[in-house]
C-alpha cells in the first residue's frame, strides 16, 4: 500500500530522485546578463542549427545514465518529426557536477553551439549558463527550480508557480476565497507553500493560515492537532496542501478529516498529482479533491510514439527534451536569424509539447497548460480540460 514516514522511505526516496533536479539549490545566479536584455545567438537560416545538449551521463548514478539516454533518445525524435528544418545535435555528458557542467558548456559553446538543452540538476544548470552568459548563448534547462531562472537561462521542468495558480483559480471560480497552506518542513514544502501563497494572494484570495509540519509521520500526526485549529479559527474553504502520495499526502488524508477537518466542507486541493500512485485514488481523504494534470492526450501520444520508435516507454522526464527541440525547430522553422535570441523563445502563442501546450516567460520560468481534476468513486475525473491555446480558459 503506502508508504508512511518510518523506517527508509524508499518510495519517498523514489520520488525525491525524480524531482530532485529541482531542489539542489543553486549557489550562483546567472546574473551576468541583464535580465532584460534580449539574449541570444544570430542563426544562419541557410545552414544547420548546432544545439548542444547538455545530459546527465558521466555520474556514477545509473539512473543518470538511464535518463540521459532516454534525454538523447527524445531529442532525437524531435528532430525525427521536425519538417523543414535542420537540427545539428551534439551531446555533452554534463554529469551531476556542476563545475562539469560549466566545462563541457564552455566546450559546446566553443564548437559553435547556437543554444544550449539541458542540463538536469539545479547547480549544473545555473553553473552552464554562467559560462556561457557571457557567449550571449541562451540555455533551456531540464531543471524546474525557479531560483536559477533569469538571464539566459530558461527552465523547461513544471514549476509549482505554474500549478499552483491554475488550481487557485479554478478554485476561485467555484467559490473559494480563503486558503489554508499545509507544507513539509523541507526545501521542496516550502518552495510549494511560497507558490501558493503567492499563486492565492496574486488572484486577490487570502491566505487564512500557514502551518507545516515534520516529515516522519509522529511528526506529522503530532502537528495533525495544530493544523486542523489553525484551518477552522482561519475560516479556511480550502486547504492547499504540497505533500506527495508517495510520503507525507496519505498520513495528511487520512489524519486532517480524522481531526475535524472535513473534505466536504472544505476543498482539499493538491500541489502534486495525485494519480502518481494507483493506491491514492481510495484514499477517503482525497474524494472531490482537486489536483492537476497535463494534456493526458498529448502525453499518450509521446509515450505511444517513443515506445514504437525505442521498444519501450520513455523516463516521465525525457519529454522536456523533445519539448525543447520542438521549440527551437518551430521558431528556426520562420527563418529569422533571431529565431534563439530571448524575445522570440518567449513568444506569447508558445509551443506544443509532450504535456500539452507551454510557453516560456521572460523571467526564465515557464507556464503549461494544465487540467484540473478530482477524485470520484476512486476514479480520476477531468473536470476542466487542459486548454489547448493561451489566452483562453486556465490561464
Amino acid at each position: 500500500m503506502f508508504a508512511v514516514l518510518t523506517r527508509p522511505r524508499k518510495p519517498f526516496a523514489l520520488l525525491m530522485a525524480l524531482m530532485s533536479f529541482l531542489w539542489v539549490s543553486a549557489c550562483a545566479t546567472t546574473g551576468i546578463v541583464a535580465p532584460g536584455s534580449n539574449t541570444g545567438q544570430r542563426i544562419d537560416t541557410s545552414a544547420p542549427v548546432q544545439v548542444a545538449l547538455l545530459v546527465p551521463g558521466g555520474s556514477a548514478a545509473g539512473s543518470d545514465q538511464f535518463l540521459a539516454a532516454n534525454l538523447e533518445n527524445a531529442a532525437r525524435l524531435a528532430i525525427a518529426d521536425l519538417s523543414g528544418v535542420e537540427i545539428d545535435l551534439r551531446v555533452y555528458n554534463s554529469g551531476s557536477d556542476p563545475v562539469q557542467a560549466a566545462s563541457v558548456a564552455t566546450q559546446a559553446a566553443n564548437d559553435g553551439a547556437k543554444i544550449l538543452l539541458g542540463p538536469l540538476f539545479a547547480e549544473s544548470a545555473n553553473a552552464a549558463g554562467v559560462a556561457v552568459a557571457s557567449r550571449n548563448i541562451n540555455v533551456l534547462a531540464f531543471s524546474n527550480n525557479p531560483t536559477i531562472a533569469g538571464g539566459n537561462v530558461f527552465v523547461l521542468g513544471a514549476t509549482f508557480d505554474n500549478t499552483a495558480n491554475r488550481l487557485v483559480q479554478y478554485a476561485a471560480r467555484q467559490g473559494n476565497t480563503r486558503f489554508a497552506v499545509v507544507h513539509g518542513d523541507d526545501l521542496g514544502g516550502q518552495v510549494g507553500r511560497d507558490a501558493i501563497t503567492r499563486a492565492v494572494r496574486s488572484n486577490g484570495g487570502q491566505v487564512a493560515a500557514v502551518e507545516g509540519y515534520p516529515l516522519s509521520q509522529q511528526g506529522i500526526l503530532g502537528a495533525t492537532g495544530r493544523i486542523a485549529g489553525a484551518i477552522k479559527s482561519g475560516g479556511a474553504d480550502a486547504v492547499f496542501l504540497t505533500g506527495g502520495v508517495n510520503a507525507d499526502l496519505p498520513i495528511l488524508a487520512t489524519a486532517l478529516p480524522e481531526a475535524g477537518v472535513n473534505p466536504a466542507d472544505t476543498q482539499f486541493i493538491g500541489l502534486q498529482r495525485w494519480n502518481a500512485v494507483p493506491q491514492a485514488l481510495s484514499l477517503p481523504g482525497l474524494q472531490g479533491g482537486l489536483f492537476a494534470l497535463p494534456d493526458r492526450a498529448m502525453t499518450a501520444n509521446f509515450e505511444a510514439r517513443y515506445a514504437g520508435v525505442y521498444g519501450e516507454a520513455p523516463h516521465p522526464l525525457a519529454g522536456l527534451a523533445y519539448d525543447g527541440i520542438a521549440a527551437i525547430g518551430a521558431l528556426v522553422a520562420r527563418g529569422d536569424s533571431n529565431a534563439l535570441t530571448k524575445s522570440a523563445l518567449t513568444t506569447s502563442q508558445g509551443f506544443q509539447g509532450t504535456n500539452g501546450i507551454f510557453r516560456l516567460l521572460p523571467n526564465g520560468l515557464n507556464e503549461r497548460g494544465l487540467a484540473v481534476a478530482t477524485i470520484r468513486n476512486n476514479q480520476v475525473v477531468v473536470l476542466e480540460s487542459a486548454p489547448r491555446s493561451f489566452g483562453g480558459a486556465g490561464f
